[in-house]
């Protein structure tokens, strides 16, 4: 019995053991997650999109949509490849690699804020020629989707920063939040994904709660490895939970639509 005790104890915590190589292949798990995630909510959508477009029922994609595919692309590109290099114990080239991400997510924010308002000028001169009613309709819904997409910029920016700030002093806080930033605006994947429940637009409570899917992975192994929540998960927790109050308090209310509105569409 002692013997074999001993033996289930060297497979759990031993060196060379399963535990330790999915412990140190996990993130690069979590990369391949959040890549299928973001291709299944995206290209599918993508492809409709294209559809819809060469029928003429919406206007062409603008170079900014591009701008921000391309960028989103070579983000999750960066995440595989940064969590691979760290997973075969190549540090080195790692950190060289990081500064490739330092000017890669001020470039992702940059692209977010110049697509939000010219998406939004496109699709309504598109829609002018139509109904007034479905036209009001559509900005009311469109200025509503802003305000998510404000909240992904900041979180996405503030864990970003977050994880820089750590990547010389504290390694476990840096791969935990730079895994977390990468989440924080994944629910516009989840948003275009037809078989799961969608609150739009009466409400932004889907959008807001499906991320929390692939937040759960990361909470489970660090408590199964390590019997703890990690303080990255509690920064992770304020920064995108106060910005998603913010987000159901503000959404359709007449004081959102009178300021975002005219910034949106002068």
């Amino acid at each position: 019995m002692a013997t074999h005790a001993q033996g289930l104890k060297g497979k759990r915590g031993g060196s060379g053991t399963l535990v330790e190589f999915l412990d140190r292949w996990f993130y690069v798990g979590m990369a391949l997650f959040l890549i299928a995630v973001i291709l299944i909510g995206f290209v599918p959508d993508s492809f409709l999109r294209a559809g819809d477009i060469a029928a003429g029922g919406r206007p062409g994609f603008l170079w900014q949509a591009h701008f921000h595919a391309l960028t989103m692309a070579a983000w999750m590109g960066l995440l595989l490849t940064q969590t691979v290099l760290m997973a075969t114990g190549r540090n080195r080239w790692h950190m060289q690699l990081g500064l490739f991400g330092m000017v890669l997510a001020p470039l992702m924010v940059i692209g977010g804020v110049m697509l939000v308002p010219a998406q939004f000028a496109a699709r309504i001169a598109f829609a002018e020629a139509g109904d007034p009613a479905e036209v009001a309709d559509m900005a009311r819904a469109m200025t509503n989707t802003a305000l998510l997409q404000l909240r992904s910029g900041i979180s996405f920016a503030l864990l970003v920063a977050i994880a820089l700030a750590a990547r010389r002093f504290d390694a476990g806080m840096h791969k935990r939040m730079m895994i977390l930033a990468t989440i924080s605006p994944i629910g516009a994947a989840f948003a275009r994904m037809p078989f799961l429940y969608n609150s739009q637009p009466q409400s932004p409570l889907s959008t807001l709660a499906w991320p929390a899917v692939c937040v759960i992975p990361m909470i489970a192994w660090d408590l199964y490895r390590q019997r703890l929540v990690h303080p990255a998960y509690w920064i992770f927790l304020a920064v995108t939970l106060s910005g998603s109050l913010v987000v159901m308090w503000l959404w359709d209310t007449p004081g959102w639509q009178a300021l975002a509105g005219p910034l949106l569409h002068p």
